[in-house]
C-alpha cells in the first residue's frame, strides 16, 4: 500500500560544539526515539543522501547527534535545516486506527456534505491535539479529533471525512 519514501522525523536544527556534533529538532515522540534508527536520509524532500548515526543522545530537551564522516563543525555546518527521514519500510506498522502523519499528507479533505475543501498540506502538533493544515480555495485549519471531527481516513481512495465548519 505504501511505498518506500522517506517519513520525515526530524530536522537539524543547528550545530553542538566544534567536533562535528549537530541539534536535531526530533518529531518523535519521545524526541530520542529518532536515535533508534541508525540508517537516515538527510536533505531535503527528493534530495537525499544515506547516513549513518554514528553517537546521539538527549541533552536537555533536544536531541544532539554525530554522523559518520562528519567530525568538525564546519562539515556539520552544512547539514543545518536538513531534514532527517528514514525509509518508510523501517518504521513499525500502526495500528488500524492510527496513522503516521506523512499518511495523511495530499490526502484529500471533503466535508460530510460533500464540499472538497482542499488537501492536506501538513500536520501542526499543539498539546492538546493535532491539527490538518489545509490547502484549497484558502488555508483551513482542522483539528484531528477522530470521532467528534474527523469522521474517516480512508487512505486506499485518498480522502478524510470532516464535520468542521470552516467559516
Amino acid at each position: 500500500m505504501y511505498d518506500d519514501k522517506p517519513v520525515v522525523l526530524g530536522r537539524i536544527s543547528g550545530l553542538f560544539g566544534v567536533r562535528g556534533w549537530v541539534k536535531i529538532h526530533s518529531f518523535t515522540e519521545p524526541r530520542e526515539s529518532i536515535l533508534d534508527y541508525g540508517d537516515w536520509l538527510v536533505g531535503r524532500e527528493g534530495h537525499w543522501k544515506s547516513a549513518k548515526l554514528a553517537e546521539g543522545k538527549r541533552h536537555g530537551k533536544t536531541v544532539i547527534a554525530r554522523l559518520a564522516g562528519i567530525d568538525d563543525r564546519d562539515a556539520a555546518s552544512e547539514l543545518v535545516d536538513d531534514l532527517v527521514g528514514v525509509p518508510r519500510s523501517m518504521l513499525p506498522a500502526t495500528a488500524d486506527d492510527e496513522y503516521y502523519w506523512s499518511d495523511l499528507e495530499g490526502l484529500q479533505v471533503v466535508h460530510r456534505d460533500g464540499t472538497l475543501l482542499g488537501r492536506v498540506d501538513h500536520l501542526l502538533e499543539t498539546g492538546a491535539n493535532d491539527v490538518l493544515v489545509v490547502r484549497g480555495d484558502r488555508e483551513i485549519l482542522i483539528p484531528y479529533v477522530k470521532g467528534d471531527v474527523i469522521e474517516d481516513v480512508d487512505l486506499a481512495r485518498g480522502v478524510i471525512r470532516v464535520n468542521w465548519e470552516w467559516d
